[in-house]
Parts: structure tokens; sequence; C-alpha cells
């Protein structure tokens, strides 16, 4: 699952996740549900905090009772369950709809959200470029293509005639570009089915091939040289009338043409409850390798496929994170030995040799470029691009901005001179460069016009010493003449997990915050592979509560520079990055002003034992089933750590009903807790959106309402300048 996102993002790479989020005139009614008065409780009306009733559930683990009061809150079917869900989505609506700076900030950022049109996730296919185009206001983006380099774009897929509940979730070009296979998810479920287009003639084929992966396990889809099927990843089909368990994924083979039900499992039977794959096609789909994942997190496992066969090249040991390959030699980023990564390279036998040592910078990606291949670097949260020739020979980095910027998709083929290179920084809204390997250089062919002035804001960095002594990179984003007084209206983001790292994204929307004199941060704490794969390693498992140390000293980094202080200080996280707003809070209630939590996960205890997701995390999390791990994932995790009688700060939650990846009742139980037990006069609030789920997918409403919400939330409680 990689909470999060896939390497997205959603949630590791913007603060708020409006990086790249638009929309046009969208009301501060449709923020939030309806609300339901039927179901509001006359004796705890919405001005108030609903009170919630508590079990004597429990369980025992390794001789130790763990309470467990608000179980009851983890079945969405109870009508007292949905009672309580409404109620508090009124309560929350209340509680927003009263704070008198929503109705401008929302203005704002709905202005500032208003850019030309957005590309992303850019692919080379036989000299055809795909990708996506989103339109603000548009509730999704429309699936592109146009022949590289001066074909005129044309648009192949639009779905927002369905309302936007409807999105694509992946795409893959057949070797030639004759057909091009896509996946589509309702509702935020990203539960997807694959379709099927021809791309000269625009039309949908009827193959329609469901459970095809996504959220807990990612989807996956490699065609066949001839164009004729393709393989790809699929949950066993469910029995009668039963919902899909999203477990037991294999990779399955397709006949075009052919029903879903011919498919036939060609991996991975038994291989894993927890499997996950990537499919690699060499060029002309003349290879296919897999990566293999037991759940999130670990090192993968390397396959290659001869003939009907598959065989596995490259154990655990070699603790692989990526792959690609580059011409017919699989390039594989190696992290054993080795934390910032070495290259091997596989050839068509399946014989492994080093190719490339550890270098500086740690790896996050390799691309085929001319004879020889491109390598993306990070160190910390500076980004950059290496060219290599064929034997691996070090030709130039390449001439991007040394500061200030990730680097997102590279497309290119392997024998071309040109690849398209996206970028962004956190004051460069994303831009495309193409990059020519003869002559180095690089000229910009695409870039989003933006709806404010960007060319006042001020990055700094700051160092936050952990508890071990780790120094942990914050940046610290401001406009120009802002500077540190003590008070500052202050967001702090972190995510620290499964090795996603922080990288620089445009500032987008917030730019709403920072004009009125906030400030935003950002924190590279571990758990993250900034610094490569050591720096991940350190903030897994055994070691989880690194990554809330790291932040917490982030946090104090903020306060001694000057910049803020606990009564203005907010901090902010989704997903993975929701358990790390939830230690935060109840390790150190009184360093924080303001939390914002999407998606959080709160009661790691039972997150491995009921709900599906869980199971693909214990190689991130570990398991509660080891006595060492549960001892350490009891003392840190949030819901079996609020305290009675304490003065918690204000927070919002919030949740989706169809998210595959973090179970809503995870929110509802930190809500309850937290409500039953603040002794602060700081709202305690959750909102529950019925028709979404995780974020991926979410249409553009949605994403900007968030934002403003989030924005309102924090400018009420941190104090920012109404002017």
């Amino acid at each position: 699952m990689r909470l999060a996102i896939v390497r997205l993002i959603v949630i590791s790479g913007t603060l708020l996740g409006a990086s790249s989020f638009c929309a046009a005139q969208v009301q501060p009614a449709a923020v939030l549900p309806a609300r339901d008065v039927s179901l509001i409780d006359p004796d705890h009306p919405p001005s108030m905090p609903p009170s919630t009733p508590q079990g004597k559930d429990a369980s025992v683990l390794h001789g130790t009772n763990v309470s467990d009061p608000y179980r009851w809150l983890e079945n969405p079917d109870n009508p007292s369950v949905q009672k309580w869900i409404a109620v508090q989505n009124a309560h929350t609506e209340a509680v927003l709809a009263a704070m008198p700076d929503g109705k401008a900030m929302t203005a704002r950022v709905q202005q500032l959200a208003i850019t030309s049109a957005t590309r992303s996730g850019p692919l080379l296919a036989n000299g055809t470029l795909f990708y996506m185009q989103e339109t603000p206001p548009q509730p999704q983006p429309q699936l592109m293509a146009q022949l590289w380099p001066n074909g005129k774009p044309r648009v192949l897929i639009d779905l927002n005639a369905n309302g936007g509940n409807t999105a694509i979730t992946d795409y893959w070009p057949s070797p030639r570009a004759h057909y091009l296979a896509y996946g589509t998810a309702e509702g935020g479920s990203e539960l997807t089915t694959i379709h099927v287009l021809d791309v000269a003639t625009g039309k949908v084929l009827d193959d329609a091939l469901p459970w095809a992966g996504g959220g807990t396990t990612p989807q996956a889809l490699a065609w066949d040289a001839d164009e004729k099927g393709f393989t790809y990843v699929r949950f066993a089909p469910p029995q009668g009338n039963a919902e899909v368990r999203q477990f037991d994924a294999t990779l399955v083979h397709h006949v075009l043409g052919e029903p879903a039900s011919n498919d036939t499992v060609v991996f991975g039977q038994g291989y894993s409850r927890v499997a996950e794959y990537r499919l690699l096609s060499s060029p002309g789909a003349k290879q296919l390798a897999v990566l293999t994942n037991v759940g999130d997190g670990g090192p993968a496992g390397v396959y290659q496929r001869d003939g009907t066969q598959w065989k596995k090249i490259i154990g655990d040991e070699a603790n692989v994170r990526l792959a690609a390959w580059v011409g017919q030699r699989l390039f594989v980023a190696s992290f054993a030995d080795a934390p910032r990564g070495k290259l091997l390279a596989v050839d068509a036998q399946g014989a492994v040799s080093q190719i490339l040592g550890e270098r500086d910078g740690a790896i996050q990606g390799v691309e085929p470029i001319a004879n020889g291949f491109l390598v993306t670097r990070s160190w910390g949260p500076d980004w950059w691009v290496e060219q290599y020739d064929a034997r691996a020979k070090f030709v130039r980095r390449l001439p991007l901005p040394e500061q200030g910027i990730s680097v997102g998709s590279i497309a290119a083929e392997q024998g071309q001179n040109q690849a398209l290179i996206s970028y962004a920084g956190w004051t460069t809204p994303s831009r495309w460069a193409e990059y020519d390997a003869r002559s180095g250089h690089l000229k910009t062919v695409f870039k989003v016009k933006p709806a404010g002035d960007y060319s006042n804001i001020d990055v700094q960095r700051i160092d936050g010493i952990s508890i071990d002594g780790s120094h942990v990179p914050v940046t610290v984003i401001s406009m120009r003449g802002i500077t540190p007084n003590g008070k500052r209206p202050t967001i702090l983001y972190g995510y620290g997990g499964f090795d996603i790292p922080i990288a620089p994204n445009f500032v987008g929307a917030n730019l709403a915050w920072l004009e009125r004199g906030g400030v935003l941060a950002y924190a590279n704490i571990r758990g993250g592979n900034e610094f490569g794969e050591a720096w991940h390693a350190q903030g897994q498992m055994l070691h989880k509560q690194t990554v809330f140390d790291d932040f917490h000293a982030a946090a104090l980094a903020l306060i001694d520079k000057q910049w803020t202080d606990r009564a203005h200080l907010g901090i902010l996280g989704g997903s993975n990055g929701g358990l790390l707003m939830g230690a935060s809070l109840v390790q150190h209630p009184g360093d924080y002003r303001a939390a914002v939590s999407m998606v959080g996960i709160y009661d790691v205890i039972r997150h491995e034992t009921d709900f599906a997701n869980g199971a693909y995390n214990v190689s991130e999390y570990g398991t509660v089933n080891d006595a060492a791990q549960f001892k350490a994932t009891l003392a840190y995790s949030p819901l079996q750590n609020v305290q009675p009688h304490t003065a918690y700060p204000a927070v919002l939650m919030t949740t989706g009903a169809n998210d595959p990846r973090v179970a809503p009742w995870q929110s509802r139980k930190f809500t309850a807790a937290l409500q039953n037990s603040t002794t602060s006069d700081q709202p305690i609030l959750l909102l529950t959106r019925v028709n979404a789920g995780h974020g991926i997918g979410a249409p553009f409403s949605q994403r900007v309402g968030n934002t403003a919400i989030m924005l309102t939330f924090f400018a009420q409680e941190l104090g920012l300048d109404a002017k």
C-alpha cells in the first residue's frame, strides 16, 4: 500500500496536498457533507462536542490487558455508529462555519487554485507521449496523447461527464502504442477495473477486468510483445455476491477480446497473502521482470520470465527498492551494504553484476537515455539528475536548479537522445523540460501558469537535533520580510515512513497562508529515504519512536530559532503522517496549539488485526504478535496513550468512508478518546466524507475544499492575521 500514497503523493510532498489543487467557484457549502438534522441528538446540539459511550471491550496480548472502550465504533453498519458519524459531522460543520475567516480563506484558496492546465505522469511509447492533463475546475484529469515532440495533443479518456466520482488510477501503453490499458476506480475506493482503448480510433474495447489491484496492493500491467494480451495484477475473484478480499493477489494473463473469467494465473499463486508486484517490460516487451514485495516497506525480490517459467534472480538480501530496463538489461537499485544505493545489472540469462557503485546522494530513480542512463538522486531536501554512458561512466549532472526542486517522472526511450523531465519546486510550478543527452541542453517545453505571485517567497533551512544527536533538516518558507519574532503562526508538516521522501513541491494555494504572515515548515524526518535506505530503516518497526522524536526536534528547532512558540505552532500530517500527528499529540500535548490529521492510523494495536491493509503494513510497523514489537508499539500507539484529564490542543481529523488504506474507525476511536479526555476548551473535530477514500483520485472540488478547511482551522487556532 505504501501509505501514501504510492509515491505520489497525495500527502508525501505537499503541505496541504494543494500544490496542484485548483478549483473554480467551489462554494463553502460544498466543503462539508449536508447536515442530516434528523440524526442530531437533541441532548447534544452541534455547538457542543458529542459525548461517546464507552464499552468494556479489551484484548490480552502477551499477558497485557489492552482496554478498548471505543471498539463499538468499528462497525460502520451499526445504526448507533451511523448516528455518531452524523452528529460528529454536524458538530464539525457548526464549529467551522462559526470561524470568521472561513469565507475569506476559502475565496482566496479558490482564486489561487485556478491555474492553467497541469500535466503529470508522462510516458513515452514508440514515439507517442501519454500523460494526464487537469484543467481547473474540471473534477478529474483527462488522459492525453500526442506524437512526440511536435504532435497535436488529443484527449483519449475524459471521465468528467460522470461528475468526478470516477478516477483514472493508472495507464499502460502497448509496445507500439496501438493500445492503451487504463484503470478506473469509484468513490475513492481505489479498487481498480482495467479497460482497453484503441489509440488510433479512440474506441474503448469490450474488455473490462475487475479486481485489478488498488489500495492494499498496487496495480501493475505489462503488455505482450505482439500486443494481443497482457499480464496484470488481480485479487482472487469473489464468489457469488461476496465482496472481493484484498489479499492473495496474483499475476494473471489476459487475451484481448476474451472475458475476464478466462484470465489465467501465471505467477504468485501462494506467494504471499500480502503480495505486491511491480511489472517491468524491456523495450519492445522482449523481456519481463517482476519485483515482489511481502507487504509494504520491505525489500523486493526480483524475478525474470524465461519462456513460461519465472526464475528468481535476486532475493531480499540485496535490499532492492526499485528497478528499470536499460536496453535489454534490467538495472536494479540495491541498498545492501550501500545505504545510498548501488546499481546491479541483470542480463537476459539472469546473470547479475554491479554496474555502478555507491555515490553521493540516495538513488530515487533510473531511466534509459541514448546508449546510457539517467539516475535521479536526493540528499535531504535537495534533488538532482545525473547522466551516465553505456559503460556507467559519469557524463554530467543535468542543469536543473541546485536547490528547492524535486524531480518527478522522466519519460525516455532507449536509443533516443531526448528525455522529458518533469520537476517542480517550492516557488516553481510544475514544468517539463526536454533534455538532450548529446549537448546537455535543457529546454522548458511546458509549464503551469500560476494564479498568484510567488516571486517574494523566501526559503530557509534550519536543523533540528533529535534525541540521538541526528540532524533533522527543516525547510522554512515565508514571504520576504517575515522574520522570526517568536510567535509567527507556523504549520509544520511531516510524514516519516515507507521510505517516502518529503520533497520540494510547489506552494500553490498555500500562498493564502504565507501572504498573511504565516510560516510553512517541512521536516525531513527518518522513516523517509531522503538520505537513503538507512534513514528509512532507522524509523521502522522497533525504531518507530525515532520518527516522533525527529518531528519533535523539528518543532523545537522552530521555537529555538524564534520562528514561533507553542501558542502559535500547528502540526499537519496524513496517513502514516496521521500516526505521526497522533503520537505527537499524546507525547507532547503542551508543545502544539493545533493539529490537522488526515486519514490517520491511531490504534496501531488493532490496525494489523482488524483491517485488510494493516497486514500489509507489518514490514513497516512490525507485528504485535511479537512480544518485543508489541511492547514498542503499545508505548507509542496514540489511542492507548490518550491520558484522561489532559489539556489537548485543537484537533481536526478527516477520514473517508471508502478508504481502503486506513480504516475510518481509526479516526472515530481517536476522536472519541480525545473528546472524552481533554480538559482544554479547544475543539476536537472529525469530518467524515461519505463518498471518499484515502484521497487518491479525489475530485478537484473535494481537494480544494480540504485545503480551505484546513487553512481556515489553522488560521483560527494559530491566530493568523485577518488582514
